[in-house]
């Protein structure tokens, strides 16, 4: 598009306008006060990281293109104002973003007004490829034009000069480009904020109103006095015993310099405080500004979150973990995406490491804040290994570049470590915060594992038996078809967890399970492997569908998990089964069958932490590849040009690809009414957050019956509601494959 227009001053520019409650329109804001505002901002983002002055530049060249007759006319084209016009979105939008590009690219070269150009050009739409489609930076630059810039504009760009050269970052691996995309996070999060301000000025007393590390820490060991005082009767039970061990081992450990910490803690062992209380103090030793809990699994997200409010105030916590909170079809949607801008933030593992190669502005927009923070890795042995070269090395930059401490928080630790024909982390740079590790797993072994039907495949209805003959049994299988088979064959008041089950529902069930656990009531239970990592739930007996080493031990750790069994001198039984269904072919498959040789070979206890390196050395040695989908290759600089493929990269790099699934909200319990609020009021920050308890990701072809069969329907731009609550099932979740047995029955809700 090659733009011509009249110049026009910044200072008379409007960058943005809104109407005032009573529909009246406020004083606009200047285009002259909005780049300022948000050089000033991308420029304190950068700080920690020693980038603070290229930011600046972000914000001075990034909405250049609004300095023209075109965009200012398109701006009030509707009705005075058209709220998305700056967010180019819609097809008749005035292109207002590449001739700052274009602009940074004339006056400072292909080379450094290059990381510029990137920056500025995907400022809303997200990093672009270099080349490769009409969307591709080569492409915008090559159609953009500088015409309608003003002499006043340029006078103020051009008085930047840059403080050294683009390449601090050697270019011949990822440093390069996760450089831009930390730059990329300071710029759309000043962008954000400084139209925020404006837009929607009360905004910004929500924001920033958090704590301080020191003072959190203070509050978590006052917490964790009053825990131990409550133990005191307890205090030399073995269990106790050994979750005293670890929290002083994590409390000495905080005093050492940043960088890779493992945390090798049986199941049980108390980690996730424990951890906390590392990361904490090593935070304030180190001047950190934040601690952000990875979890793999949404399904404890919030059963950890939930004890980190008990610990440090219901208000210091920030759960980033849900798709909705994504949304940016609106200007009111993009503002209540979250940025990560509180002390203590408790996330997945997919949003963590997808945002760190993502290209969207959206989910760059909280990048900057993971430097200089703390980062705990719980369950680390999960980090997908068809991505683990593109992780394990952006981890290490992160580490070196960006003040970033990681901890490896697990009871079975990965092998992560560089070896022959395996490139990880440098040899001897992960340090073992336990200080006697072995030690701490004879104190706490708890269970005996049976193996002896692994070499026969056992089918459902035998299982069903086994567990109908215990009074309290938990069975863990390794997919949703194979749990409700499973809990169909149980006897009634059984029962079943699973992903097609709303977080609340599960929480709600999981409360019920542990009530008549407490109380010594019948209780049988089948679940996905969702409960394995975290779920605090304590079984005598335990069945497990043959899996991974690490997933074995995982529902394990489900097993007699307080060591409380015959009065702490019994062990409990956890029965290891070869399951009708196969793991699917691919690295499931290839860790279900390294397990199987493991098991049946080892003497002695088969879940000894000795084994974990073995399995996982192994198991990485056996994967086909440890970057699937050529992510490295797409982010490393082509030549002089500078080439990177952002949004390539992005879109191949989906540990959970979200084309094939889609998030559905669900009228169970407050579901219902929230959903009603969404409709009225769109996506709010706190209502989104609200809705995550609510929600249910299937895949797409599960979407599309649901749709065609007219069970949903978009209740917003891009957010869809089940239409009907009785095809939502108190017992077993969403209806997907089947239909409620009375659909005369149905009732909507929307």
């Amino acid at each position: 598009m090659v733009v011509s227009c009249k110049k026009m001053n910044t200072k008379n520019a409007i960058a943005h306008v809104r109407q005032n409650p009573d529909g009246s329109w406020a004083a606009p804001q200047s285009l002259h006060d909005h780049i300022k505002g948000t050089a000033s901002r991308a420029a304190a983002f950068a700080s920690p990281f020693s980038s603070d002055h290229w930011a600046e530049a972000l914000g001075l060249f990034h909405d250049a293109g609004k300095a023209t007759t075109a965009w200012q006319a398109y701006l009030g084209s509707k009705s005075g104002y058209d709220e998305s016009a700056h967010l180019e979105r819609a097809t008749t939008r005035v292109e207002h973003s590449t001739p700052g590009a274009l602009l940074a690219e004339k006056l400072h070269g292909s080379l450094i007004g290059r990381v510029l150009a990137y920056c500025v050009a995907g400022h809303h739409t997200g990093l672009p490829d270099f080349i490769g489609s009409p969307s591709s930076l080569s492409v915008r630059l090559h159609n953009s034009s500088l015409d309608g810039i003003s002499d006043e504009l340029l006078g103020e760009v051009s008085s930047w000069k840059p403080s050294g050269p683009p390449w601090k970052f050697d270019a011949s691996n990822l440093d390069f480009s996760l450089w831009i995309r930390m730059l990329f996070s300071c710029l759309v999060d000043a962008d954000f904020l400084d139209t925020e301000a404006y837009m929607r000025d009360e905004a910004g007393d929500t924001r920033g109103d958090f704590l301080e590390l020191p003072a959190l820490l203070s509050r978590f060991d006052g917490y964790m006095q009053s825990v131990l005082d409550k133990v005191r009767d307890f205090a030399d039970s073995p269990v106790n015993v050994a979750r005293r061990q670890v929290l002083s081992d994590c409390r000495l450990a905080a005093e050492h310099e940043p960088g890779f910490f493992s945390l090798t803690v049986p199941t049980g062992g108390g980690k996730t405080l424990s951890s906390m209380a590392f990361a904490l103090k090593h935070g304030v030793r180190y001047k950190k500004r934040r601690v952000i809990y990875v979890i793999p699994y949404t399904s404890i997200i919030e059963q950890n979150a939930d004890v980190f409010r008990d610990a440090l105030g219901s208000e210091q916590i920030v759960e980033h973990h849900s798709s909705l909170d994504e949304a940016d079809f609106t200007e009111k949607g993009r503002l209540a995406a979250e940025n990560w801008d509180a002390s203590v933030i408790v996330t997945t593992t997919v949003q963590f490491f997808e945002s760190l190669f993502s290209s969207r502005s959206s989910r760059c927009r909280k990048l900057h804040n993971i430097a200089n923070s703390v980062v705990i890795l719980d369950e680390a042995q999960l980090l997908p290994v068809e991505f683990l070269s593109p992780i394990l090395e952006t981890m290490r930059l992160l580490v070196e570049h960006y003040s970033v401490t990681f901890v490896f928080c697990t009871a079975t630790q990965p092998a992560f470590e560089a070896r022959e024909g395996f490139l990880g982390l440098p040899v001897g740079s992960v340090r073992e915060i336990i200080t006697d590790v072995p030690a701490l797993y004879r104190a706490l072994r708890r269970v005996t594992v049976d193996t002896r039907t692994l070499p026969t495949v056992t089918d459902w209805a035998s299982i069903a038996r086994e567990v109908s003959e215990q009074k309290q049994a938990l069975c863990v299988v390794s997919d949703r078809k194979s749990c409700r088979e499973l809990y169909r064959l149980l006897p009634e008041g059984s029962y079943h967890l699973s992903a097609l089950m709303c977080p609340q529902h599960r929480s709600d069930l999981i409360g019920e399970i542990r009530e008549k656990l407490r109380a010594g009531d019948t209780i049988r239970v089948v679940s996905t492997q969702l409960i394995e990592a975290g779920v605090d739930i304590d079984f005598p007996v335990v069945y497990r569908a043959l899996a991974g080493l690490d997933s074995i031990a995982q529902a394990a750790g489900r097993c007699n998990r307080e060591g409380r069994l015959g009065g702490g001198k019994e062990l409990g039984r956890v029965v290891v089964f070869s399951p009708p269904r196969p793991a699917p072919a691919g690295i499931l498959r290839k860790g279900t069958e390294t397990a199987k040789r493991l098991l049946v070979n080892k003497a002695g206890d088969p879940l000894d932490h000795e084994s974990f390196n073995q399995y996982f050395s192994e198991l990485y040695w056996k994967a086909n590849s440890l970057d699937t989908k050529g992510v490295r290759k797409l982010l490393i600089p082509d030549g002089t040009s500078l080439g990177i493929q952002f949004r390539s990269a992005a879109e191949a790099f989906r540990i959970i690809d979200d084309r094939l699934q889609r998030t559905i909200l669900v009228p169970y319990g407050e579901g219902e009414r929230l959903i009603g609020e969404l409709k009225g009021f769109g996506p709010e920050r706190r209502l989104l957050r609200s809705l995550q308890r609510y929600s249910v990701n299937i895949y797409l072809d599960q979407f599309n019956k649901l749709l065609s069969r007219g069970s949903i329907e978009e209740i917003y731009p891009g957010i869809f509601a089940l239409v009907c609550g009785v095809e939502y099932d108190v017992g077993i979740g969403l209806l997907v494959d089947e239909l409620p047995s009375d659909p005369t029955s149905y009732m909507t809700f929307v």
